[in-house]
C-alpha cells in the first residue's frame, strides 16, 4: 500500500523503532556501562542496542548493534514492545532476549559491555527503566508470547504497564 493510503500526516502520533537487547547467561546479564562522553546515561547500565535503520528487521537490526557495541552474537528472539510515550513522537522499544553468546566481549565508543548480576541491579547506577524490564524478562523463554507495555511518566515518576 503507497503512503498516501496509510493517511501519515504530521498530527499523527509518530514512533521512533529502536531495540533493547538484553543477552542472559545464568542469572547474569550483559549490560553496558555507558562511556562517560555520552550525552545520555553516562556511567549508567543499560541494555545494549539502538535504532533501527531504514530496511532493517528488528532482529537484523539488533544483531548488527549488538556486534557494533560488544562484538559478539547471540541467539536472539522477540521478547515484547514498550511504546515509550515521549511527546507527540514516541519510540517503539523492541526487546530483544538472547542466549549462548559467541565471540571475545569488546568495549566501543557507546560504552563498556559487562556480564552483571541480576540482583546487582539494586545498587548499580542503571537507566531508570532497566531493573523493570529485566524483572519482566527474567523468567521469560523463547517459546513465550512476547509481551506488550507503555511507558511513561505521572508526577514525575515512572510508569511501565504491561498488558
Amino acid at each position: 500500500m503507497p503512503s498516501s493510503d496509510q493517511k501519515i500526516t504530521k498530527d499523527r502520533y509518530m514512533l521512533i523503532p529502536r531495540t533493547m537487547i538484553l543477552i542472559r547467561r545464568g542469572d547474569e546479564y550483559l549490560l553496558i556501562k555507558g562511556a562517560p562522553t555520552k550525552r545520555l546515561w553516562a556511567g549508567k547500565y543499560n541494555g545494549l542496542g539502538g535504532h533501527i535503520e531504514r530496511g532493517e528487521d528488528v532482529i537484523t537490526a539488533a544483531k548488527r548493534e549488538l556486534f557494533e557495541e560488544a562484538g559478539i552474537t547471540a541467539d536472539l528472539w522477540l521478547c515484547g514492545t514498550v511504546i515509550v510515550d515521549v511527546n507527540e513522537i514516541g519510540i517503539c522499544l523492541f526487546i530483544v532476549c538472547g542466549e549462548n553468546a559467541s565471540g571475545e566481549i569488546q568495549e566501543s565508543h557507546e560504552g563498556k559491555p559487562e556480564w552483571v548480576k541480576k540482583e546487582a541491579l539494586s545498587y548499580l547506577p542503571v537507566v531508570e527503566d532497566l531493573p523493570i524490564l529485566l524483572n519482566k524478562i527474567h523468567s521469560m523463554n523463547q517459546n513465550d508470547p512476547p509481551f506488550s507495555a507503555r511507558s511513561f511518566y505521572e508526577d514525575d515518576k515512572l510508569k511501565i504497564v504491561f498488558i
